[in-house]
């Protein structure tokens, strides 16, 4: 169906009344005037997920500054606060459209796109009804007047604040060309002079605005960078190597590692964490009890188990907290982390430290576990992988720490000197403790479960429904967006496709290999890079709304899928 307004109004006003399903005949295009709307899928029922169209304007129409769509970075920050300002309109209509709901980060997106038509809109709409049935000048009113409403508020250049869109496109450059010279510093990450990191309250991430203490950096760790704006910001640099962060409780350790954490995104302007930039392969890790884990080599943390266990691929449906650390470790790693955060609270004690009556009590070879402490060090310097790790109940890091961060109500001093006058000689190892990372490769049909007969589809942040299971996304803490786990889930379905294409042959007739589940996950982004982010989408037209995840976060759904199987030999 294609038409203008009165087509629509007439095709509304002809199902008025009648069945819900009815509703299907608005599948079309129809010229609104100052926009064009598309209606690509229309809900079943007033209860399914709503109504997916898109709402277009053309560039000329729209106006938008060349100069802040010239290059990718651009026109990520300049669509996600499109995305932003359609949501604000969205809202201030009521409930009916929603364009999903946009937090502190500034992620890519699928909710504005700017195509060679002009610049788009992916809405969901809830078409209005009465029980089961349409009401039809509910449905006019919104289609032809609000939708319309939307893309004049948030699709024209002459309705915005033109200096903040600028503002917000160049903070987003600056945040992403800081964390490009993270690397060639050599540093994990960086905190800015001024940050505001702890947040409102425990449910929420907008910044506390009462009583915040801005954070300030050690003289002896500050570093400056000059920004592509001319810009210039300090603060302190997190050295590569091992960063020990201490203190007493509530005083802010566990809110600079977090802030940390999220530091692998850019911010929003007023977050408070807009100059806390981390590199972007950085890894949360944590204890996770239950979780599943298949085909881990974690024997240089594991080995020697009673049970008689291989751990050098270690498999299990209900990992306790140290093997679910260890595992989780393991796999960060071999996707590709350049460096792990690691906090106390949440980590499993026997995984990370043993004093020294236990191992007089319990010697060491009737204890399987090697704890990280002792393995921290070769973890660098054999794989080259940094730890940034919150401890408050014990000093045993100090043996093997780069630096030593104290905070002290919220204000950070560095403690190396003193903590080294602390610390113990640790014997190291004398021999390699990490082999090369193991090729795990999984087995035909491991992403095809028997029965799945839909896409995989996420339920808010922390679960995807694969088939019949669900994988538990809740302790992988960078996952930050549910439009991101949306993402993964139909990324989910893109690796069975790619895992069932062969690898090519080393020699002309040869057969190819099996993918392993690291060159999948690599295609998968150089796809995305290529395509971009909606062909992912199993859907034309709209893509529904998804954000730009990690390959980090693609990893961790797969490893905790409970269905993965890997092929052996």
């Amino acid at each position: 169906m294609s038409g203008n307004a009165d087509t629509l109004t007439k095709i509304l006003a002809s199902i008025d009344g009648r069945g819900y399903g009815s509703y299907k005949q608005l599948t079309g295009s129809y010229d609104l005037g100052r926009c064009r709307l598309v209606v690509d899928r229309v809900q079943v029922d007033p209860f399914a997920p709503p109504s997916l169209m898109r709402v277009i304007v053309g560039r000329s129409a729209a106006a938008l500054p060349e100069d802040l769509l010239s290059d990718q970075r651009g026109r990520v920050a300049a669509t996600d606060f499109l995305t932003r300002a359609a949501s604000a309109a969205a809202a201030a209509i009521g409930e009916g459209i929603s364009i999903g709901t946009p937090g502190q980060e500034v992620l890519e997106r699928t909710s504005v796109a700017l195509t060679d038509e002009g610049v788009e809109a992916r809405l969901a709409v809830q078409l209005p009804a009465a029980g089961r049935r349409i009401r039809g000048r509910a449905a006019t009113r919104l289609l032809t007047e609000d939708v319309p409403r939307i893309a004049a508020a948030a699709l024209l250049h002459a309705s915005l604040d033109a200096a903040a869109l600028r503002a917000h496109v160049t903070l987003h450059r600056d945040q992403e060309a800081l964390r490009d010279q993270l690397p060639g510093r050599g540093l994990v990450a960086f905190v800015g002079n001024d940050a505001i990191l702890p947040r409102r309250s425990g449910d929420s991430d907008l910044p506390l605005t009462e009583g915040a203490v801005p954070f300030c950096s050690p003289e002896s760790m500050q570093v400056s960078f000059q920004l592509p704006s001319g810009r210039t910001v300090s603060g302190m640099g997190v050295t590569e190597g091992i960063t020990v962060i201490v203190g007493g409780g509530y005083h802010g350790k566990s809110t600079l590692l977090r802030a940390i954490e999220r530091g692998v995104y850019a911010h929003r302007v007023g977050d408070g964490r807009e100059w806390v930039l981390t590199r972007g392969d950085v890894a949360s890790v944590r204890a996770e009890d239950g979780r599943s884990v298949a085909g881990v080599d974690i024997s240089p943390f594991i080995s020697g188990l009673p049970s008689g266990t291989d751990t050098r691929s270690f498999s299990t449906t209900n990992a306790s907290g140290s093997t679910s650390q260890a595992a989780s470790l393991v796999e960060a790693v071999d996707a590709g982390a350049s460096a792990l955060l690691i906090d106390e609270d949440t980590s499993a004690s026997n995984f990370m430290i043993r004093d020294d009556r236990m191992r007089r009590l319990i010697p060491a070879e009737h204890e399987p576990i090697t704890p990280f402490v002792q393995r921290i060090r070769p973890l660098y310097e054999e794989r080259g992988v940094s730890t940034v790790l919150v401890a408050g109940g014990s000093g045993a890091f100090f043996d093997v720490a780069d630096h030593v961060i104290a905070l002290q109500e919220y204000v950070p001093r560095d403690v190396t000197a003193q903590a080294r006058e602390l610390a113990e000689t640790t014997p190291q190892p004398g021999s390699s403790v990490f082999g090369p990372t193991r090729a795990r490769i999984p087995a035909a049909g491991a992403l095809r479960p028997t029965g799945k007969t839909k896409p995989a589809s996420a339920r808010g942040r922390d679960t995807i429904r694969f088939g019949r299971e669900h994988i538990d996304l809740a302790a992988v803490s960078q996952l930050v967006d549910a439009a991101q786990t949306t993402a993964i889930a139909h990324a989910l379905d893109r690796l069975a496709e790619l895992l069932e294409q062969p690898e090519p042959a080393e020699h002309p007739g040869a057969a190819g290999s099996r993918p392993t589940l690291d060159a999948a996950i690599t295609a998968l982004f150089v796809r995305l890079d290529a395509d971009g982010l909606e062909s992912l989408s199993p859907h034309r037209g709209h893509p529904g709304h998804l954000a730009r995840p990690r390959p980090l976060e693609v990893h961790a759904a797969v490893n905790r899928y409970r269905g993965l199987r890997l092929h052996e030999g």
